[in-house]
């Protein structure tokens, strides 16, 4: 293969993940119009609240193993039974630790056996998740093709049933039930496209040896990974805890655009990224330029998308979700700038991995999941919902951005940030030059 099937190739790939993310992303806000809008703040928020809870725990199930599976398998693709094999047994052994953990956490902590039903049911959906090592295996070969269409197939079944059950007048536990469906869905897909175009599962085995190296490998993503979601989903489980179930439904409502205005940056991050590294191979001092460049086009654009969902945060909320969630349209106006700390983080953090600094990475993390839960716990209580937004905001620009001037190595793009965020605007019309 020349060099140009092996950009068609990425740019397919890319292509498809791009397809795939942004159909993902409006079916969850459509489904979430429609659910919000039937079941009502109350339950849409003890909805979220049953989400948030199976998120915080599912990164244990993950174990961090799914990047090491794709980085072995790319390795060595002869070994792709084994590593598969491994992969699927090691997180099947850490999904049932992660439900036994569940249940002992919602037995002691929780006192309303309606929420413990409905947690322990949607948790169901770690053991069907296992099945990812399929996906990870078809990421591994560049084939996002077959990702996205098992992705895509789900998601129109998922709307159809839920929209289904609007009519029909179901109660929440439906509601609970559907999303544990979804999960069956994308793990039968996922088989299904594995058995289809690569082969037999039957040929799947466990290695001893393999295991303790995968998962000395995958520890250190464990602790990153589990403050990211700590510091991403933490948020709406205080406010149930701390406010009502009506309020975290309202905060809810902004968060569903939020994770739209996010993909904003993660679009631009995947598609210039593979760019970037290739010019670092061939000419450092163009590097230098380019990856200017990338970040203050990047911080410029979303700046003004934060400006805009901002100042057109009630009509936004109003003419989707309705007058009875319109208290989340002050909520949308404060993490609409999430986007701006979402967008400096994303970039400084391909930089990192594309000059290979990546050692001192998830201390950025854990400094972001810290302040969250100290913050979150002090504004919640003065400020309500308001408070969380603003815990949000501020701790998406210390994990992002302020981390990386009290990390030495990171020194650097801390300055490139600060940069971004002044006169980052006087970029924008030269992106044209990363083409090239």
């Amino acid at each position: 293969m020349d060099i140009s099937d092996k950009k068609k190739k990425a740019l397919k790939n890319i292509a498809w993940a791009i397809c795939g993310k942004i159909f993902s992303l409006l079916s969850v806000l459509v489904v979430g119009i429609i659910v919000a809008r039937y079941l009502g703040k109350e339950q849409y928020g003890v909805m979220n609240y049953v989400i948030s809870i199976v998120a915080i725990f599912q990164v244990f199930a993950d174990f961090g193993l799914d990047l090491i599976q794709i980085r072995e398998e790319s390795k060595n693709p002869h070994l792709r039974d084994k590593i598969v094999g491994t992969v699927f047994f090691l997180k099947l052994f850490f999904a049932v630790m992660t439900l036994l953990a569940i249940y002992i956490t919602v037995t002691l902590f929780i006192q309303e056996t309606s929420i413990q039903s409905y947690i322990m049911l949607y948790a169901l959906s770690i053991i069907l998740n296992t099945t990812w090592v399929s996906r990870n295996h078809f990421t591994s070969m560049v084939w996002n093709e077959y990702v996205v269409k098992t992705e895509i197939s789900r998601n129109v079944i998922g709307i159809i049933i839920k929209v289904g059950m609007v009519l029909l007048h179901l109660p929440l536990f439906w509601f609970i039930c559907s999303l544990l469906f979804d999960s069956f869905l994308l793990a039968t897909g996922y088989i299904i496209s594995y058995i289809k175009k690569i082969d037999t599962i039957r040929k799947w085995y466990f290695d001893k040896a393999l295991a303790i190296y995968m998962v000395k490998q995958a520890f250190p993503l464990l602790l990153s990974g589990a403050a990211i979601i700590v510091y991403n989903r933490i948020d709406q489980v205080m406010i149930r805890n701390m406010i009502d179930d009506g309020n975290l439904g309202i905060y809810s409502v902004a968060i569903r655009f939020t994770e739209l205005l996010v993909f904003v940056p993660t679009i631009i991050a995947q598609t210039i990224s593979p760019m970037l590294v290739e010019i670092r191979k061939q000419d450092t001092a163009r590097y230098e330029e380019c990856s200017r460049i990338f970040v203050n086009v990047t911080v410029a654009l979303c700046i003004l998308l934060a400006l805009a969902t901002s100042l057109l945060s009630y009509p936004i909320v109003y003419f989707t979700f309705g007058q009875a969630y319109i208290g989340a349209a002050s909520v949308l106006a404060i993490l609409a700038f999430k986007v701006i700390g979402d967008a400096l983080s994303q970039t400084s953090g391909q930089l990192i991995i594309i000059e290979g600094i990546q050692k001192y990475a998830p201390v950025r993390n854990i400094i972001g999941c810290a302040a969250c839960i100290i913050l979150n716990l002090i504004l919640i209580k003065h400020y309500g919902i308001h408070g969380a937004a603003y815990t949000a905001l501020i701790t998406i620009f210390l994990s992002g951005t302020f981390a990386n001037f009290l990390i030495p190595s990171y020194n650097r793009i801390f300055y490139k940030q600060l940069k971004a965020i002044c006169v980052g605007w006087k970029d924008i019309m030269h992106i044209k030059t990363i083409l090239r």
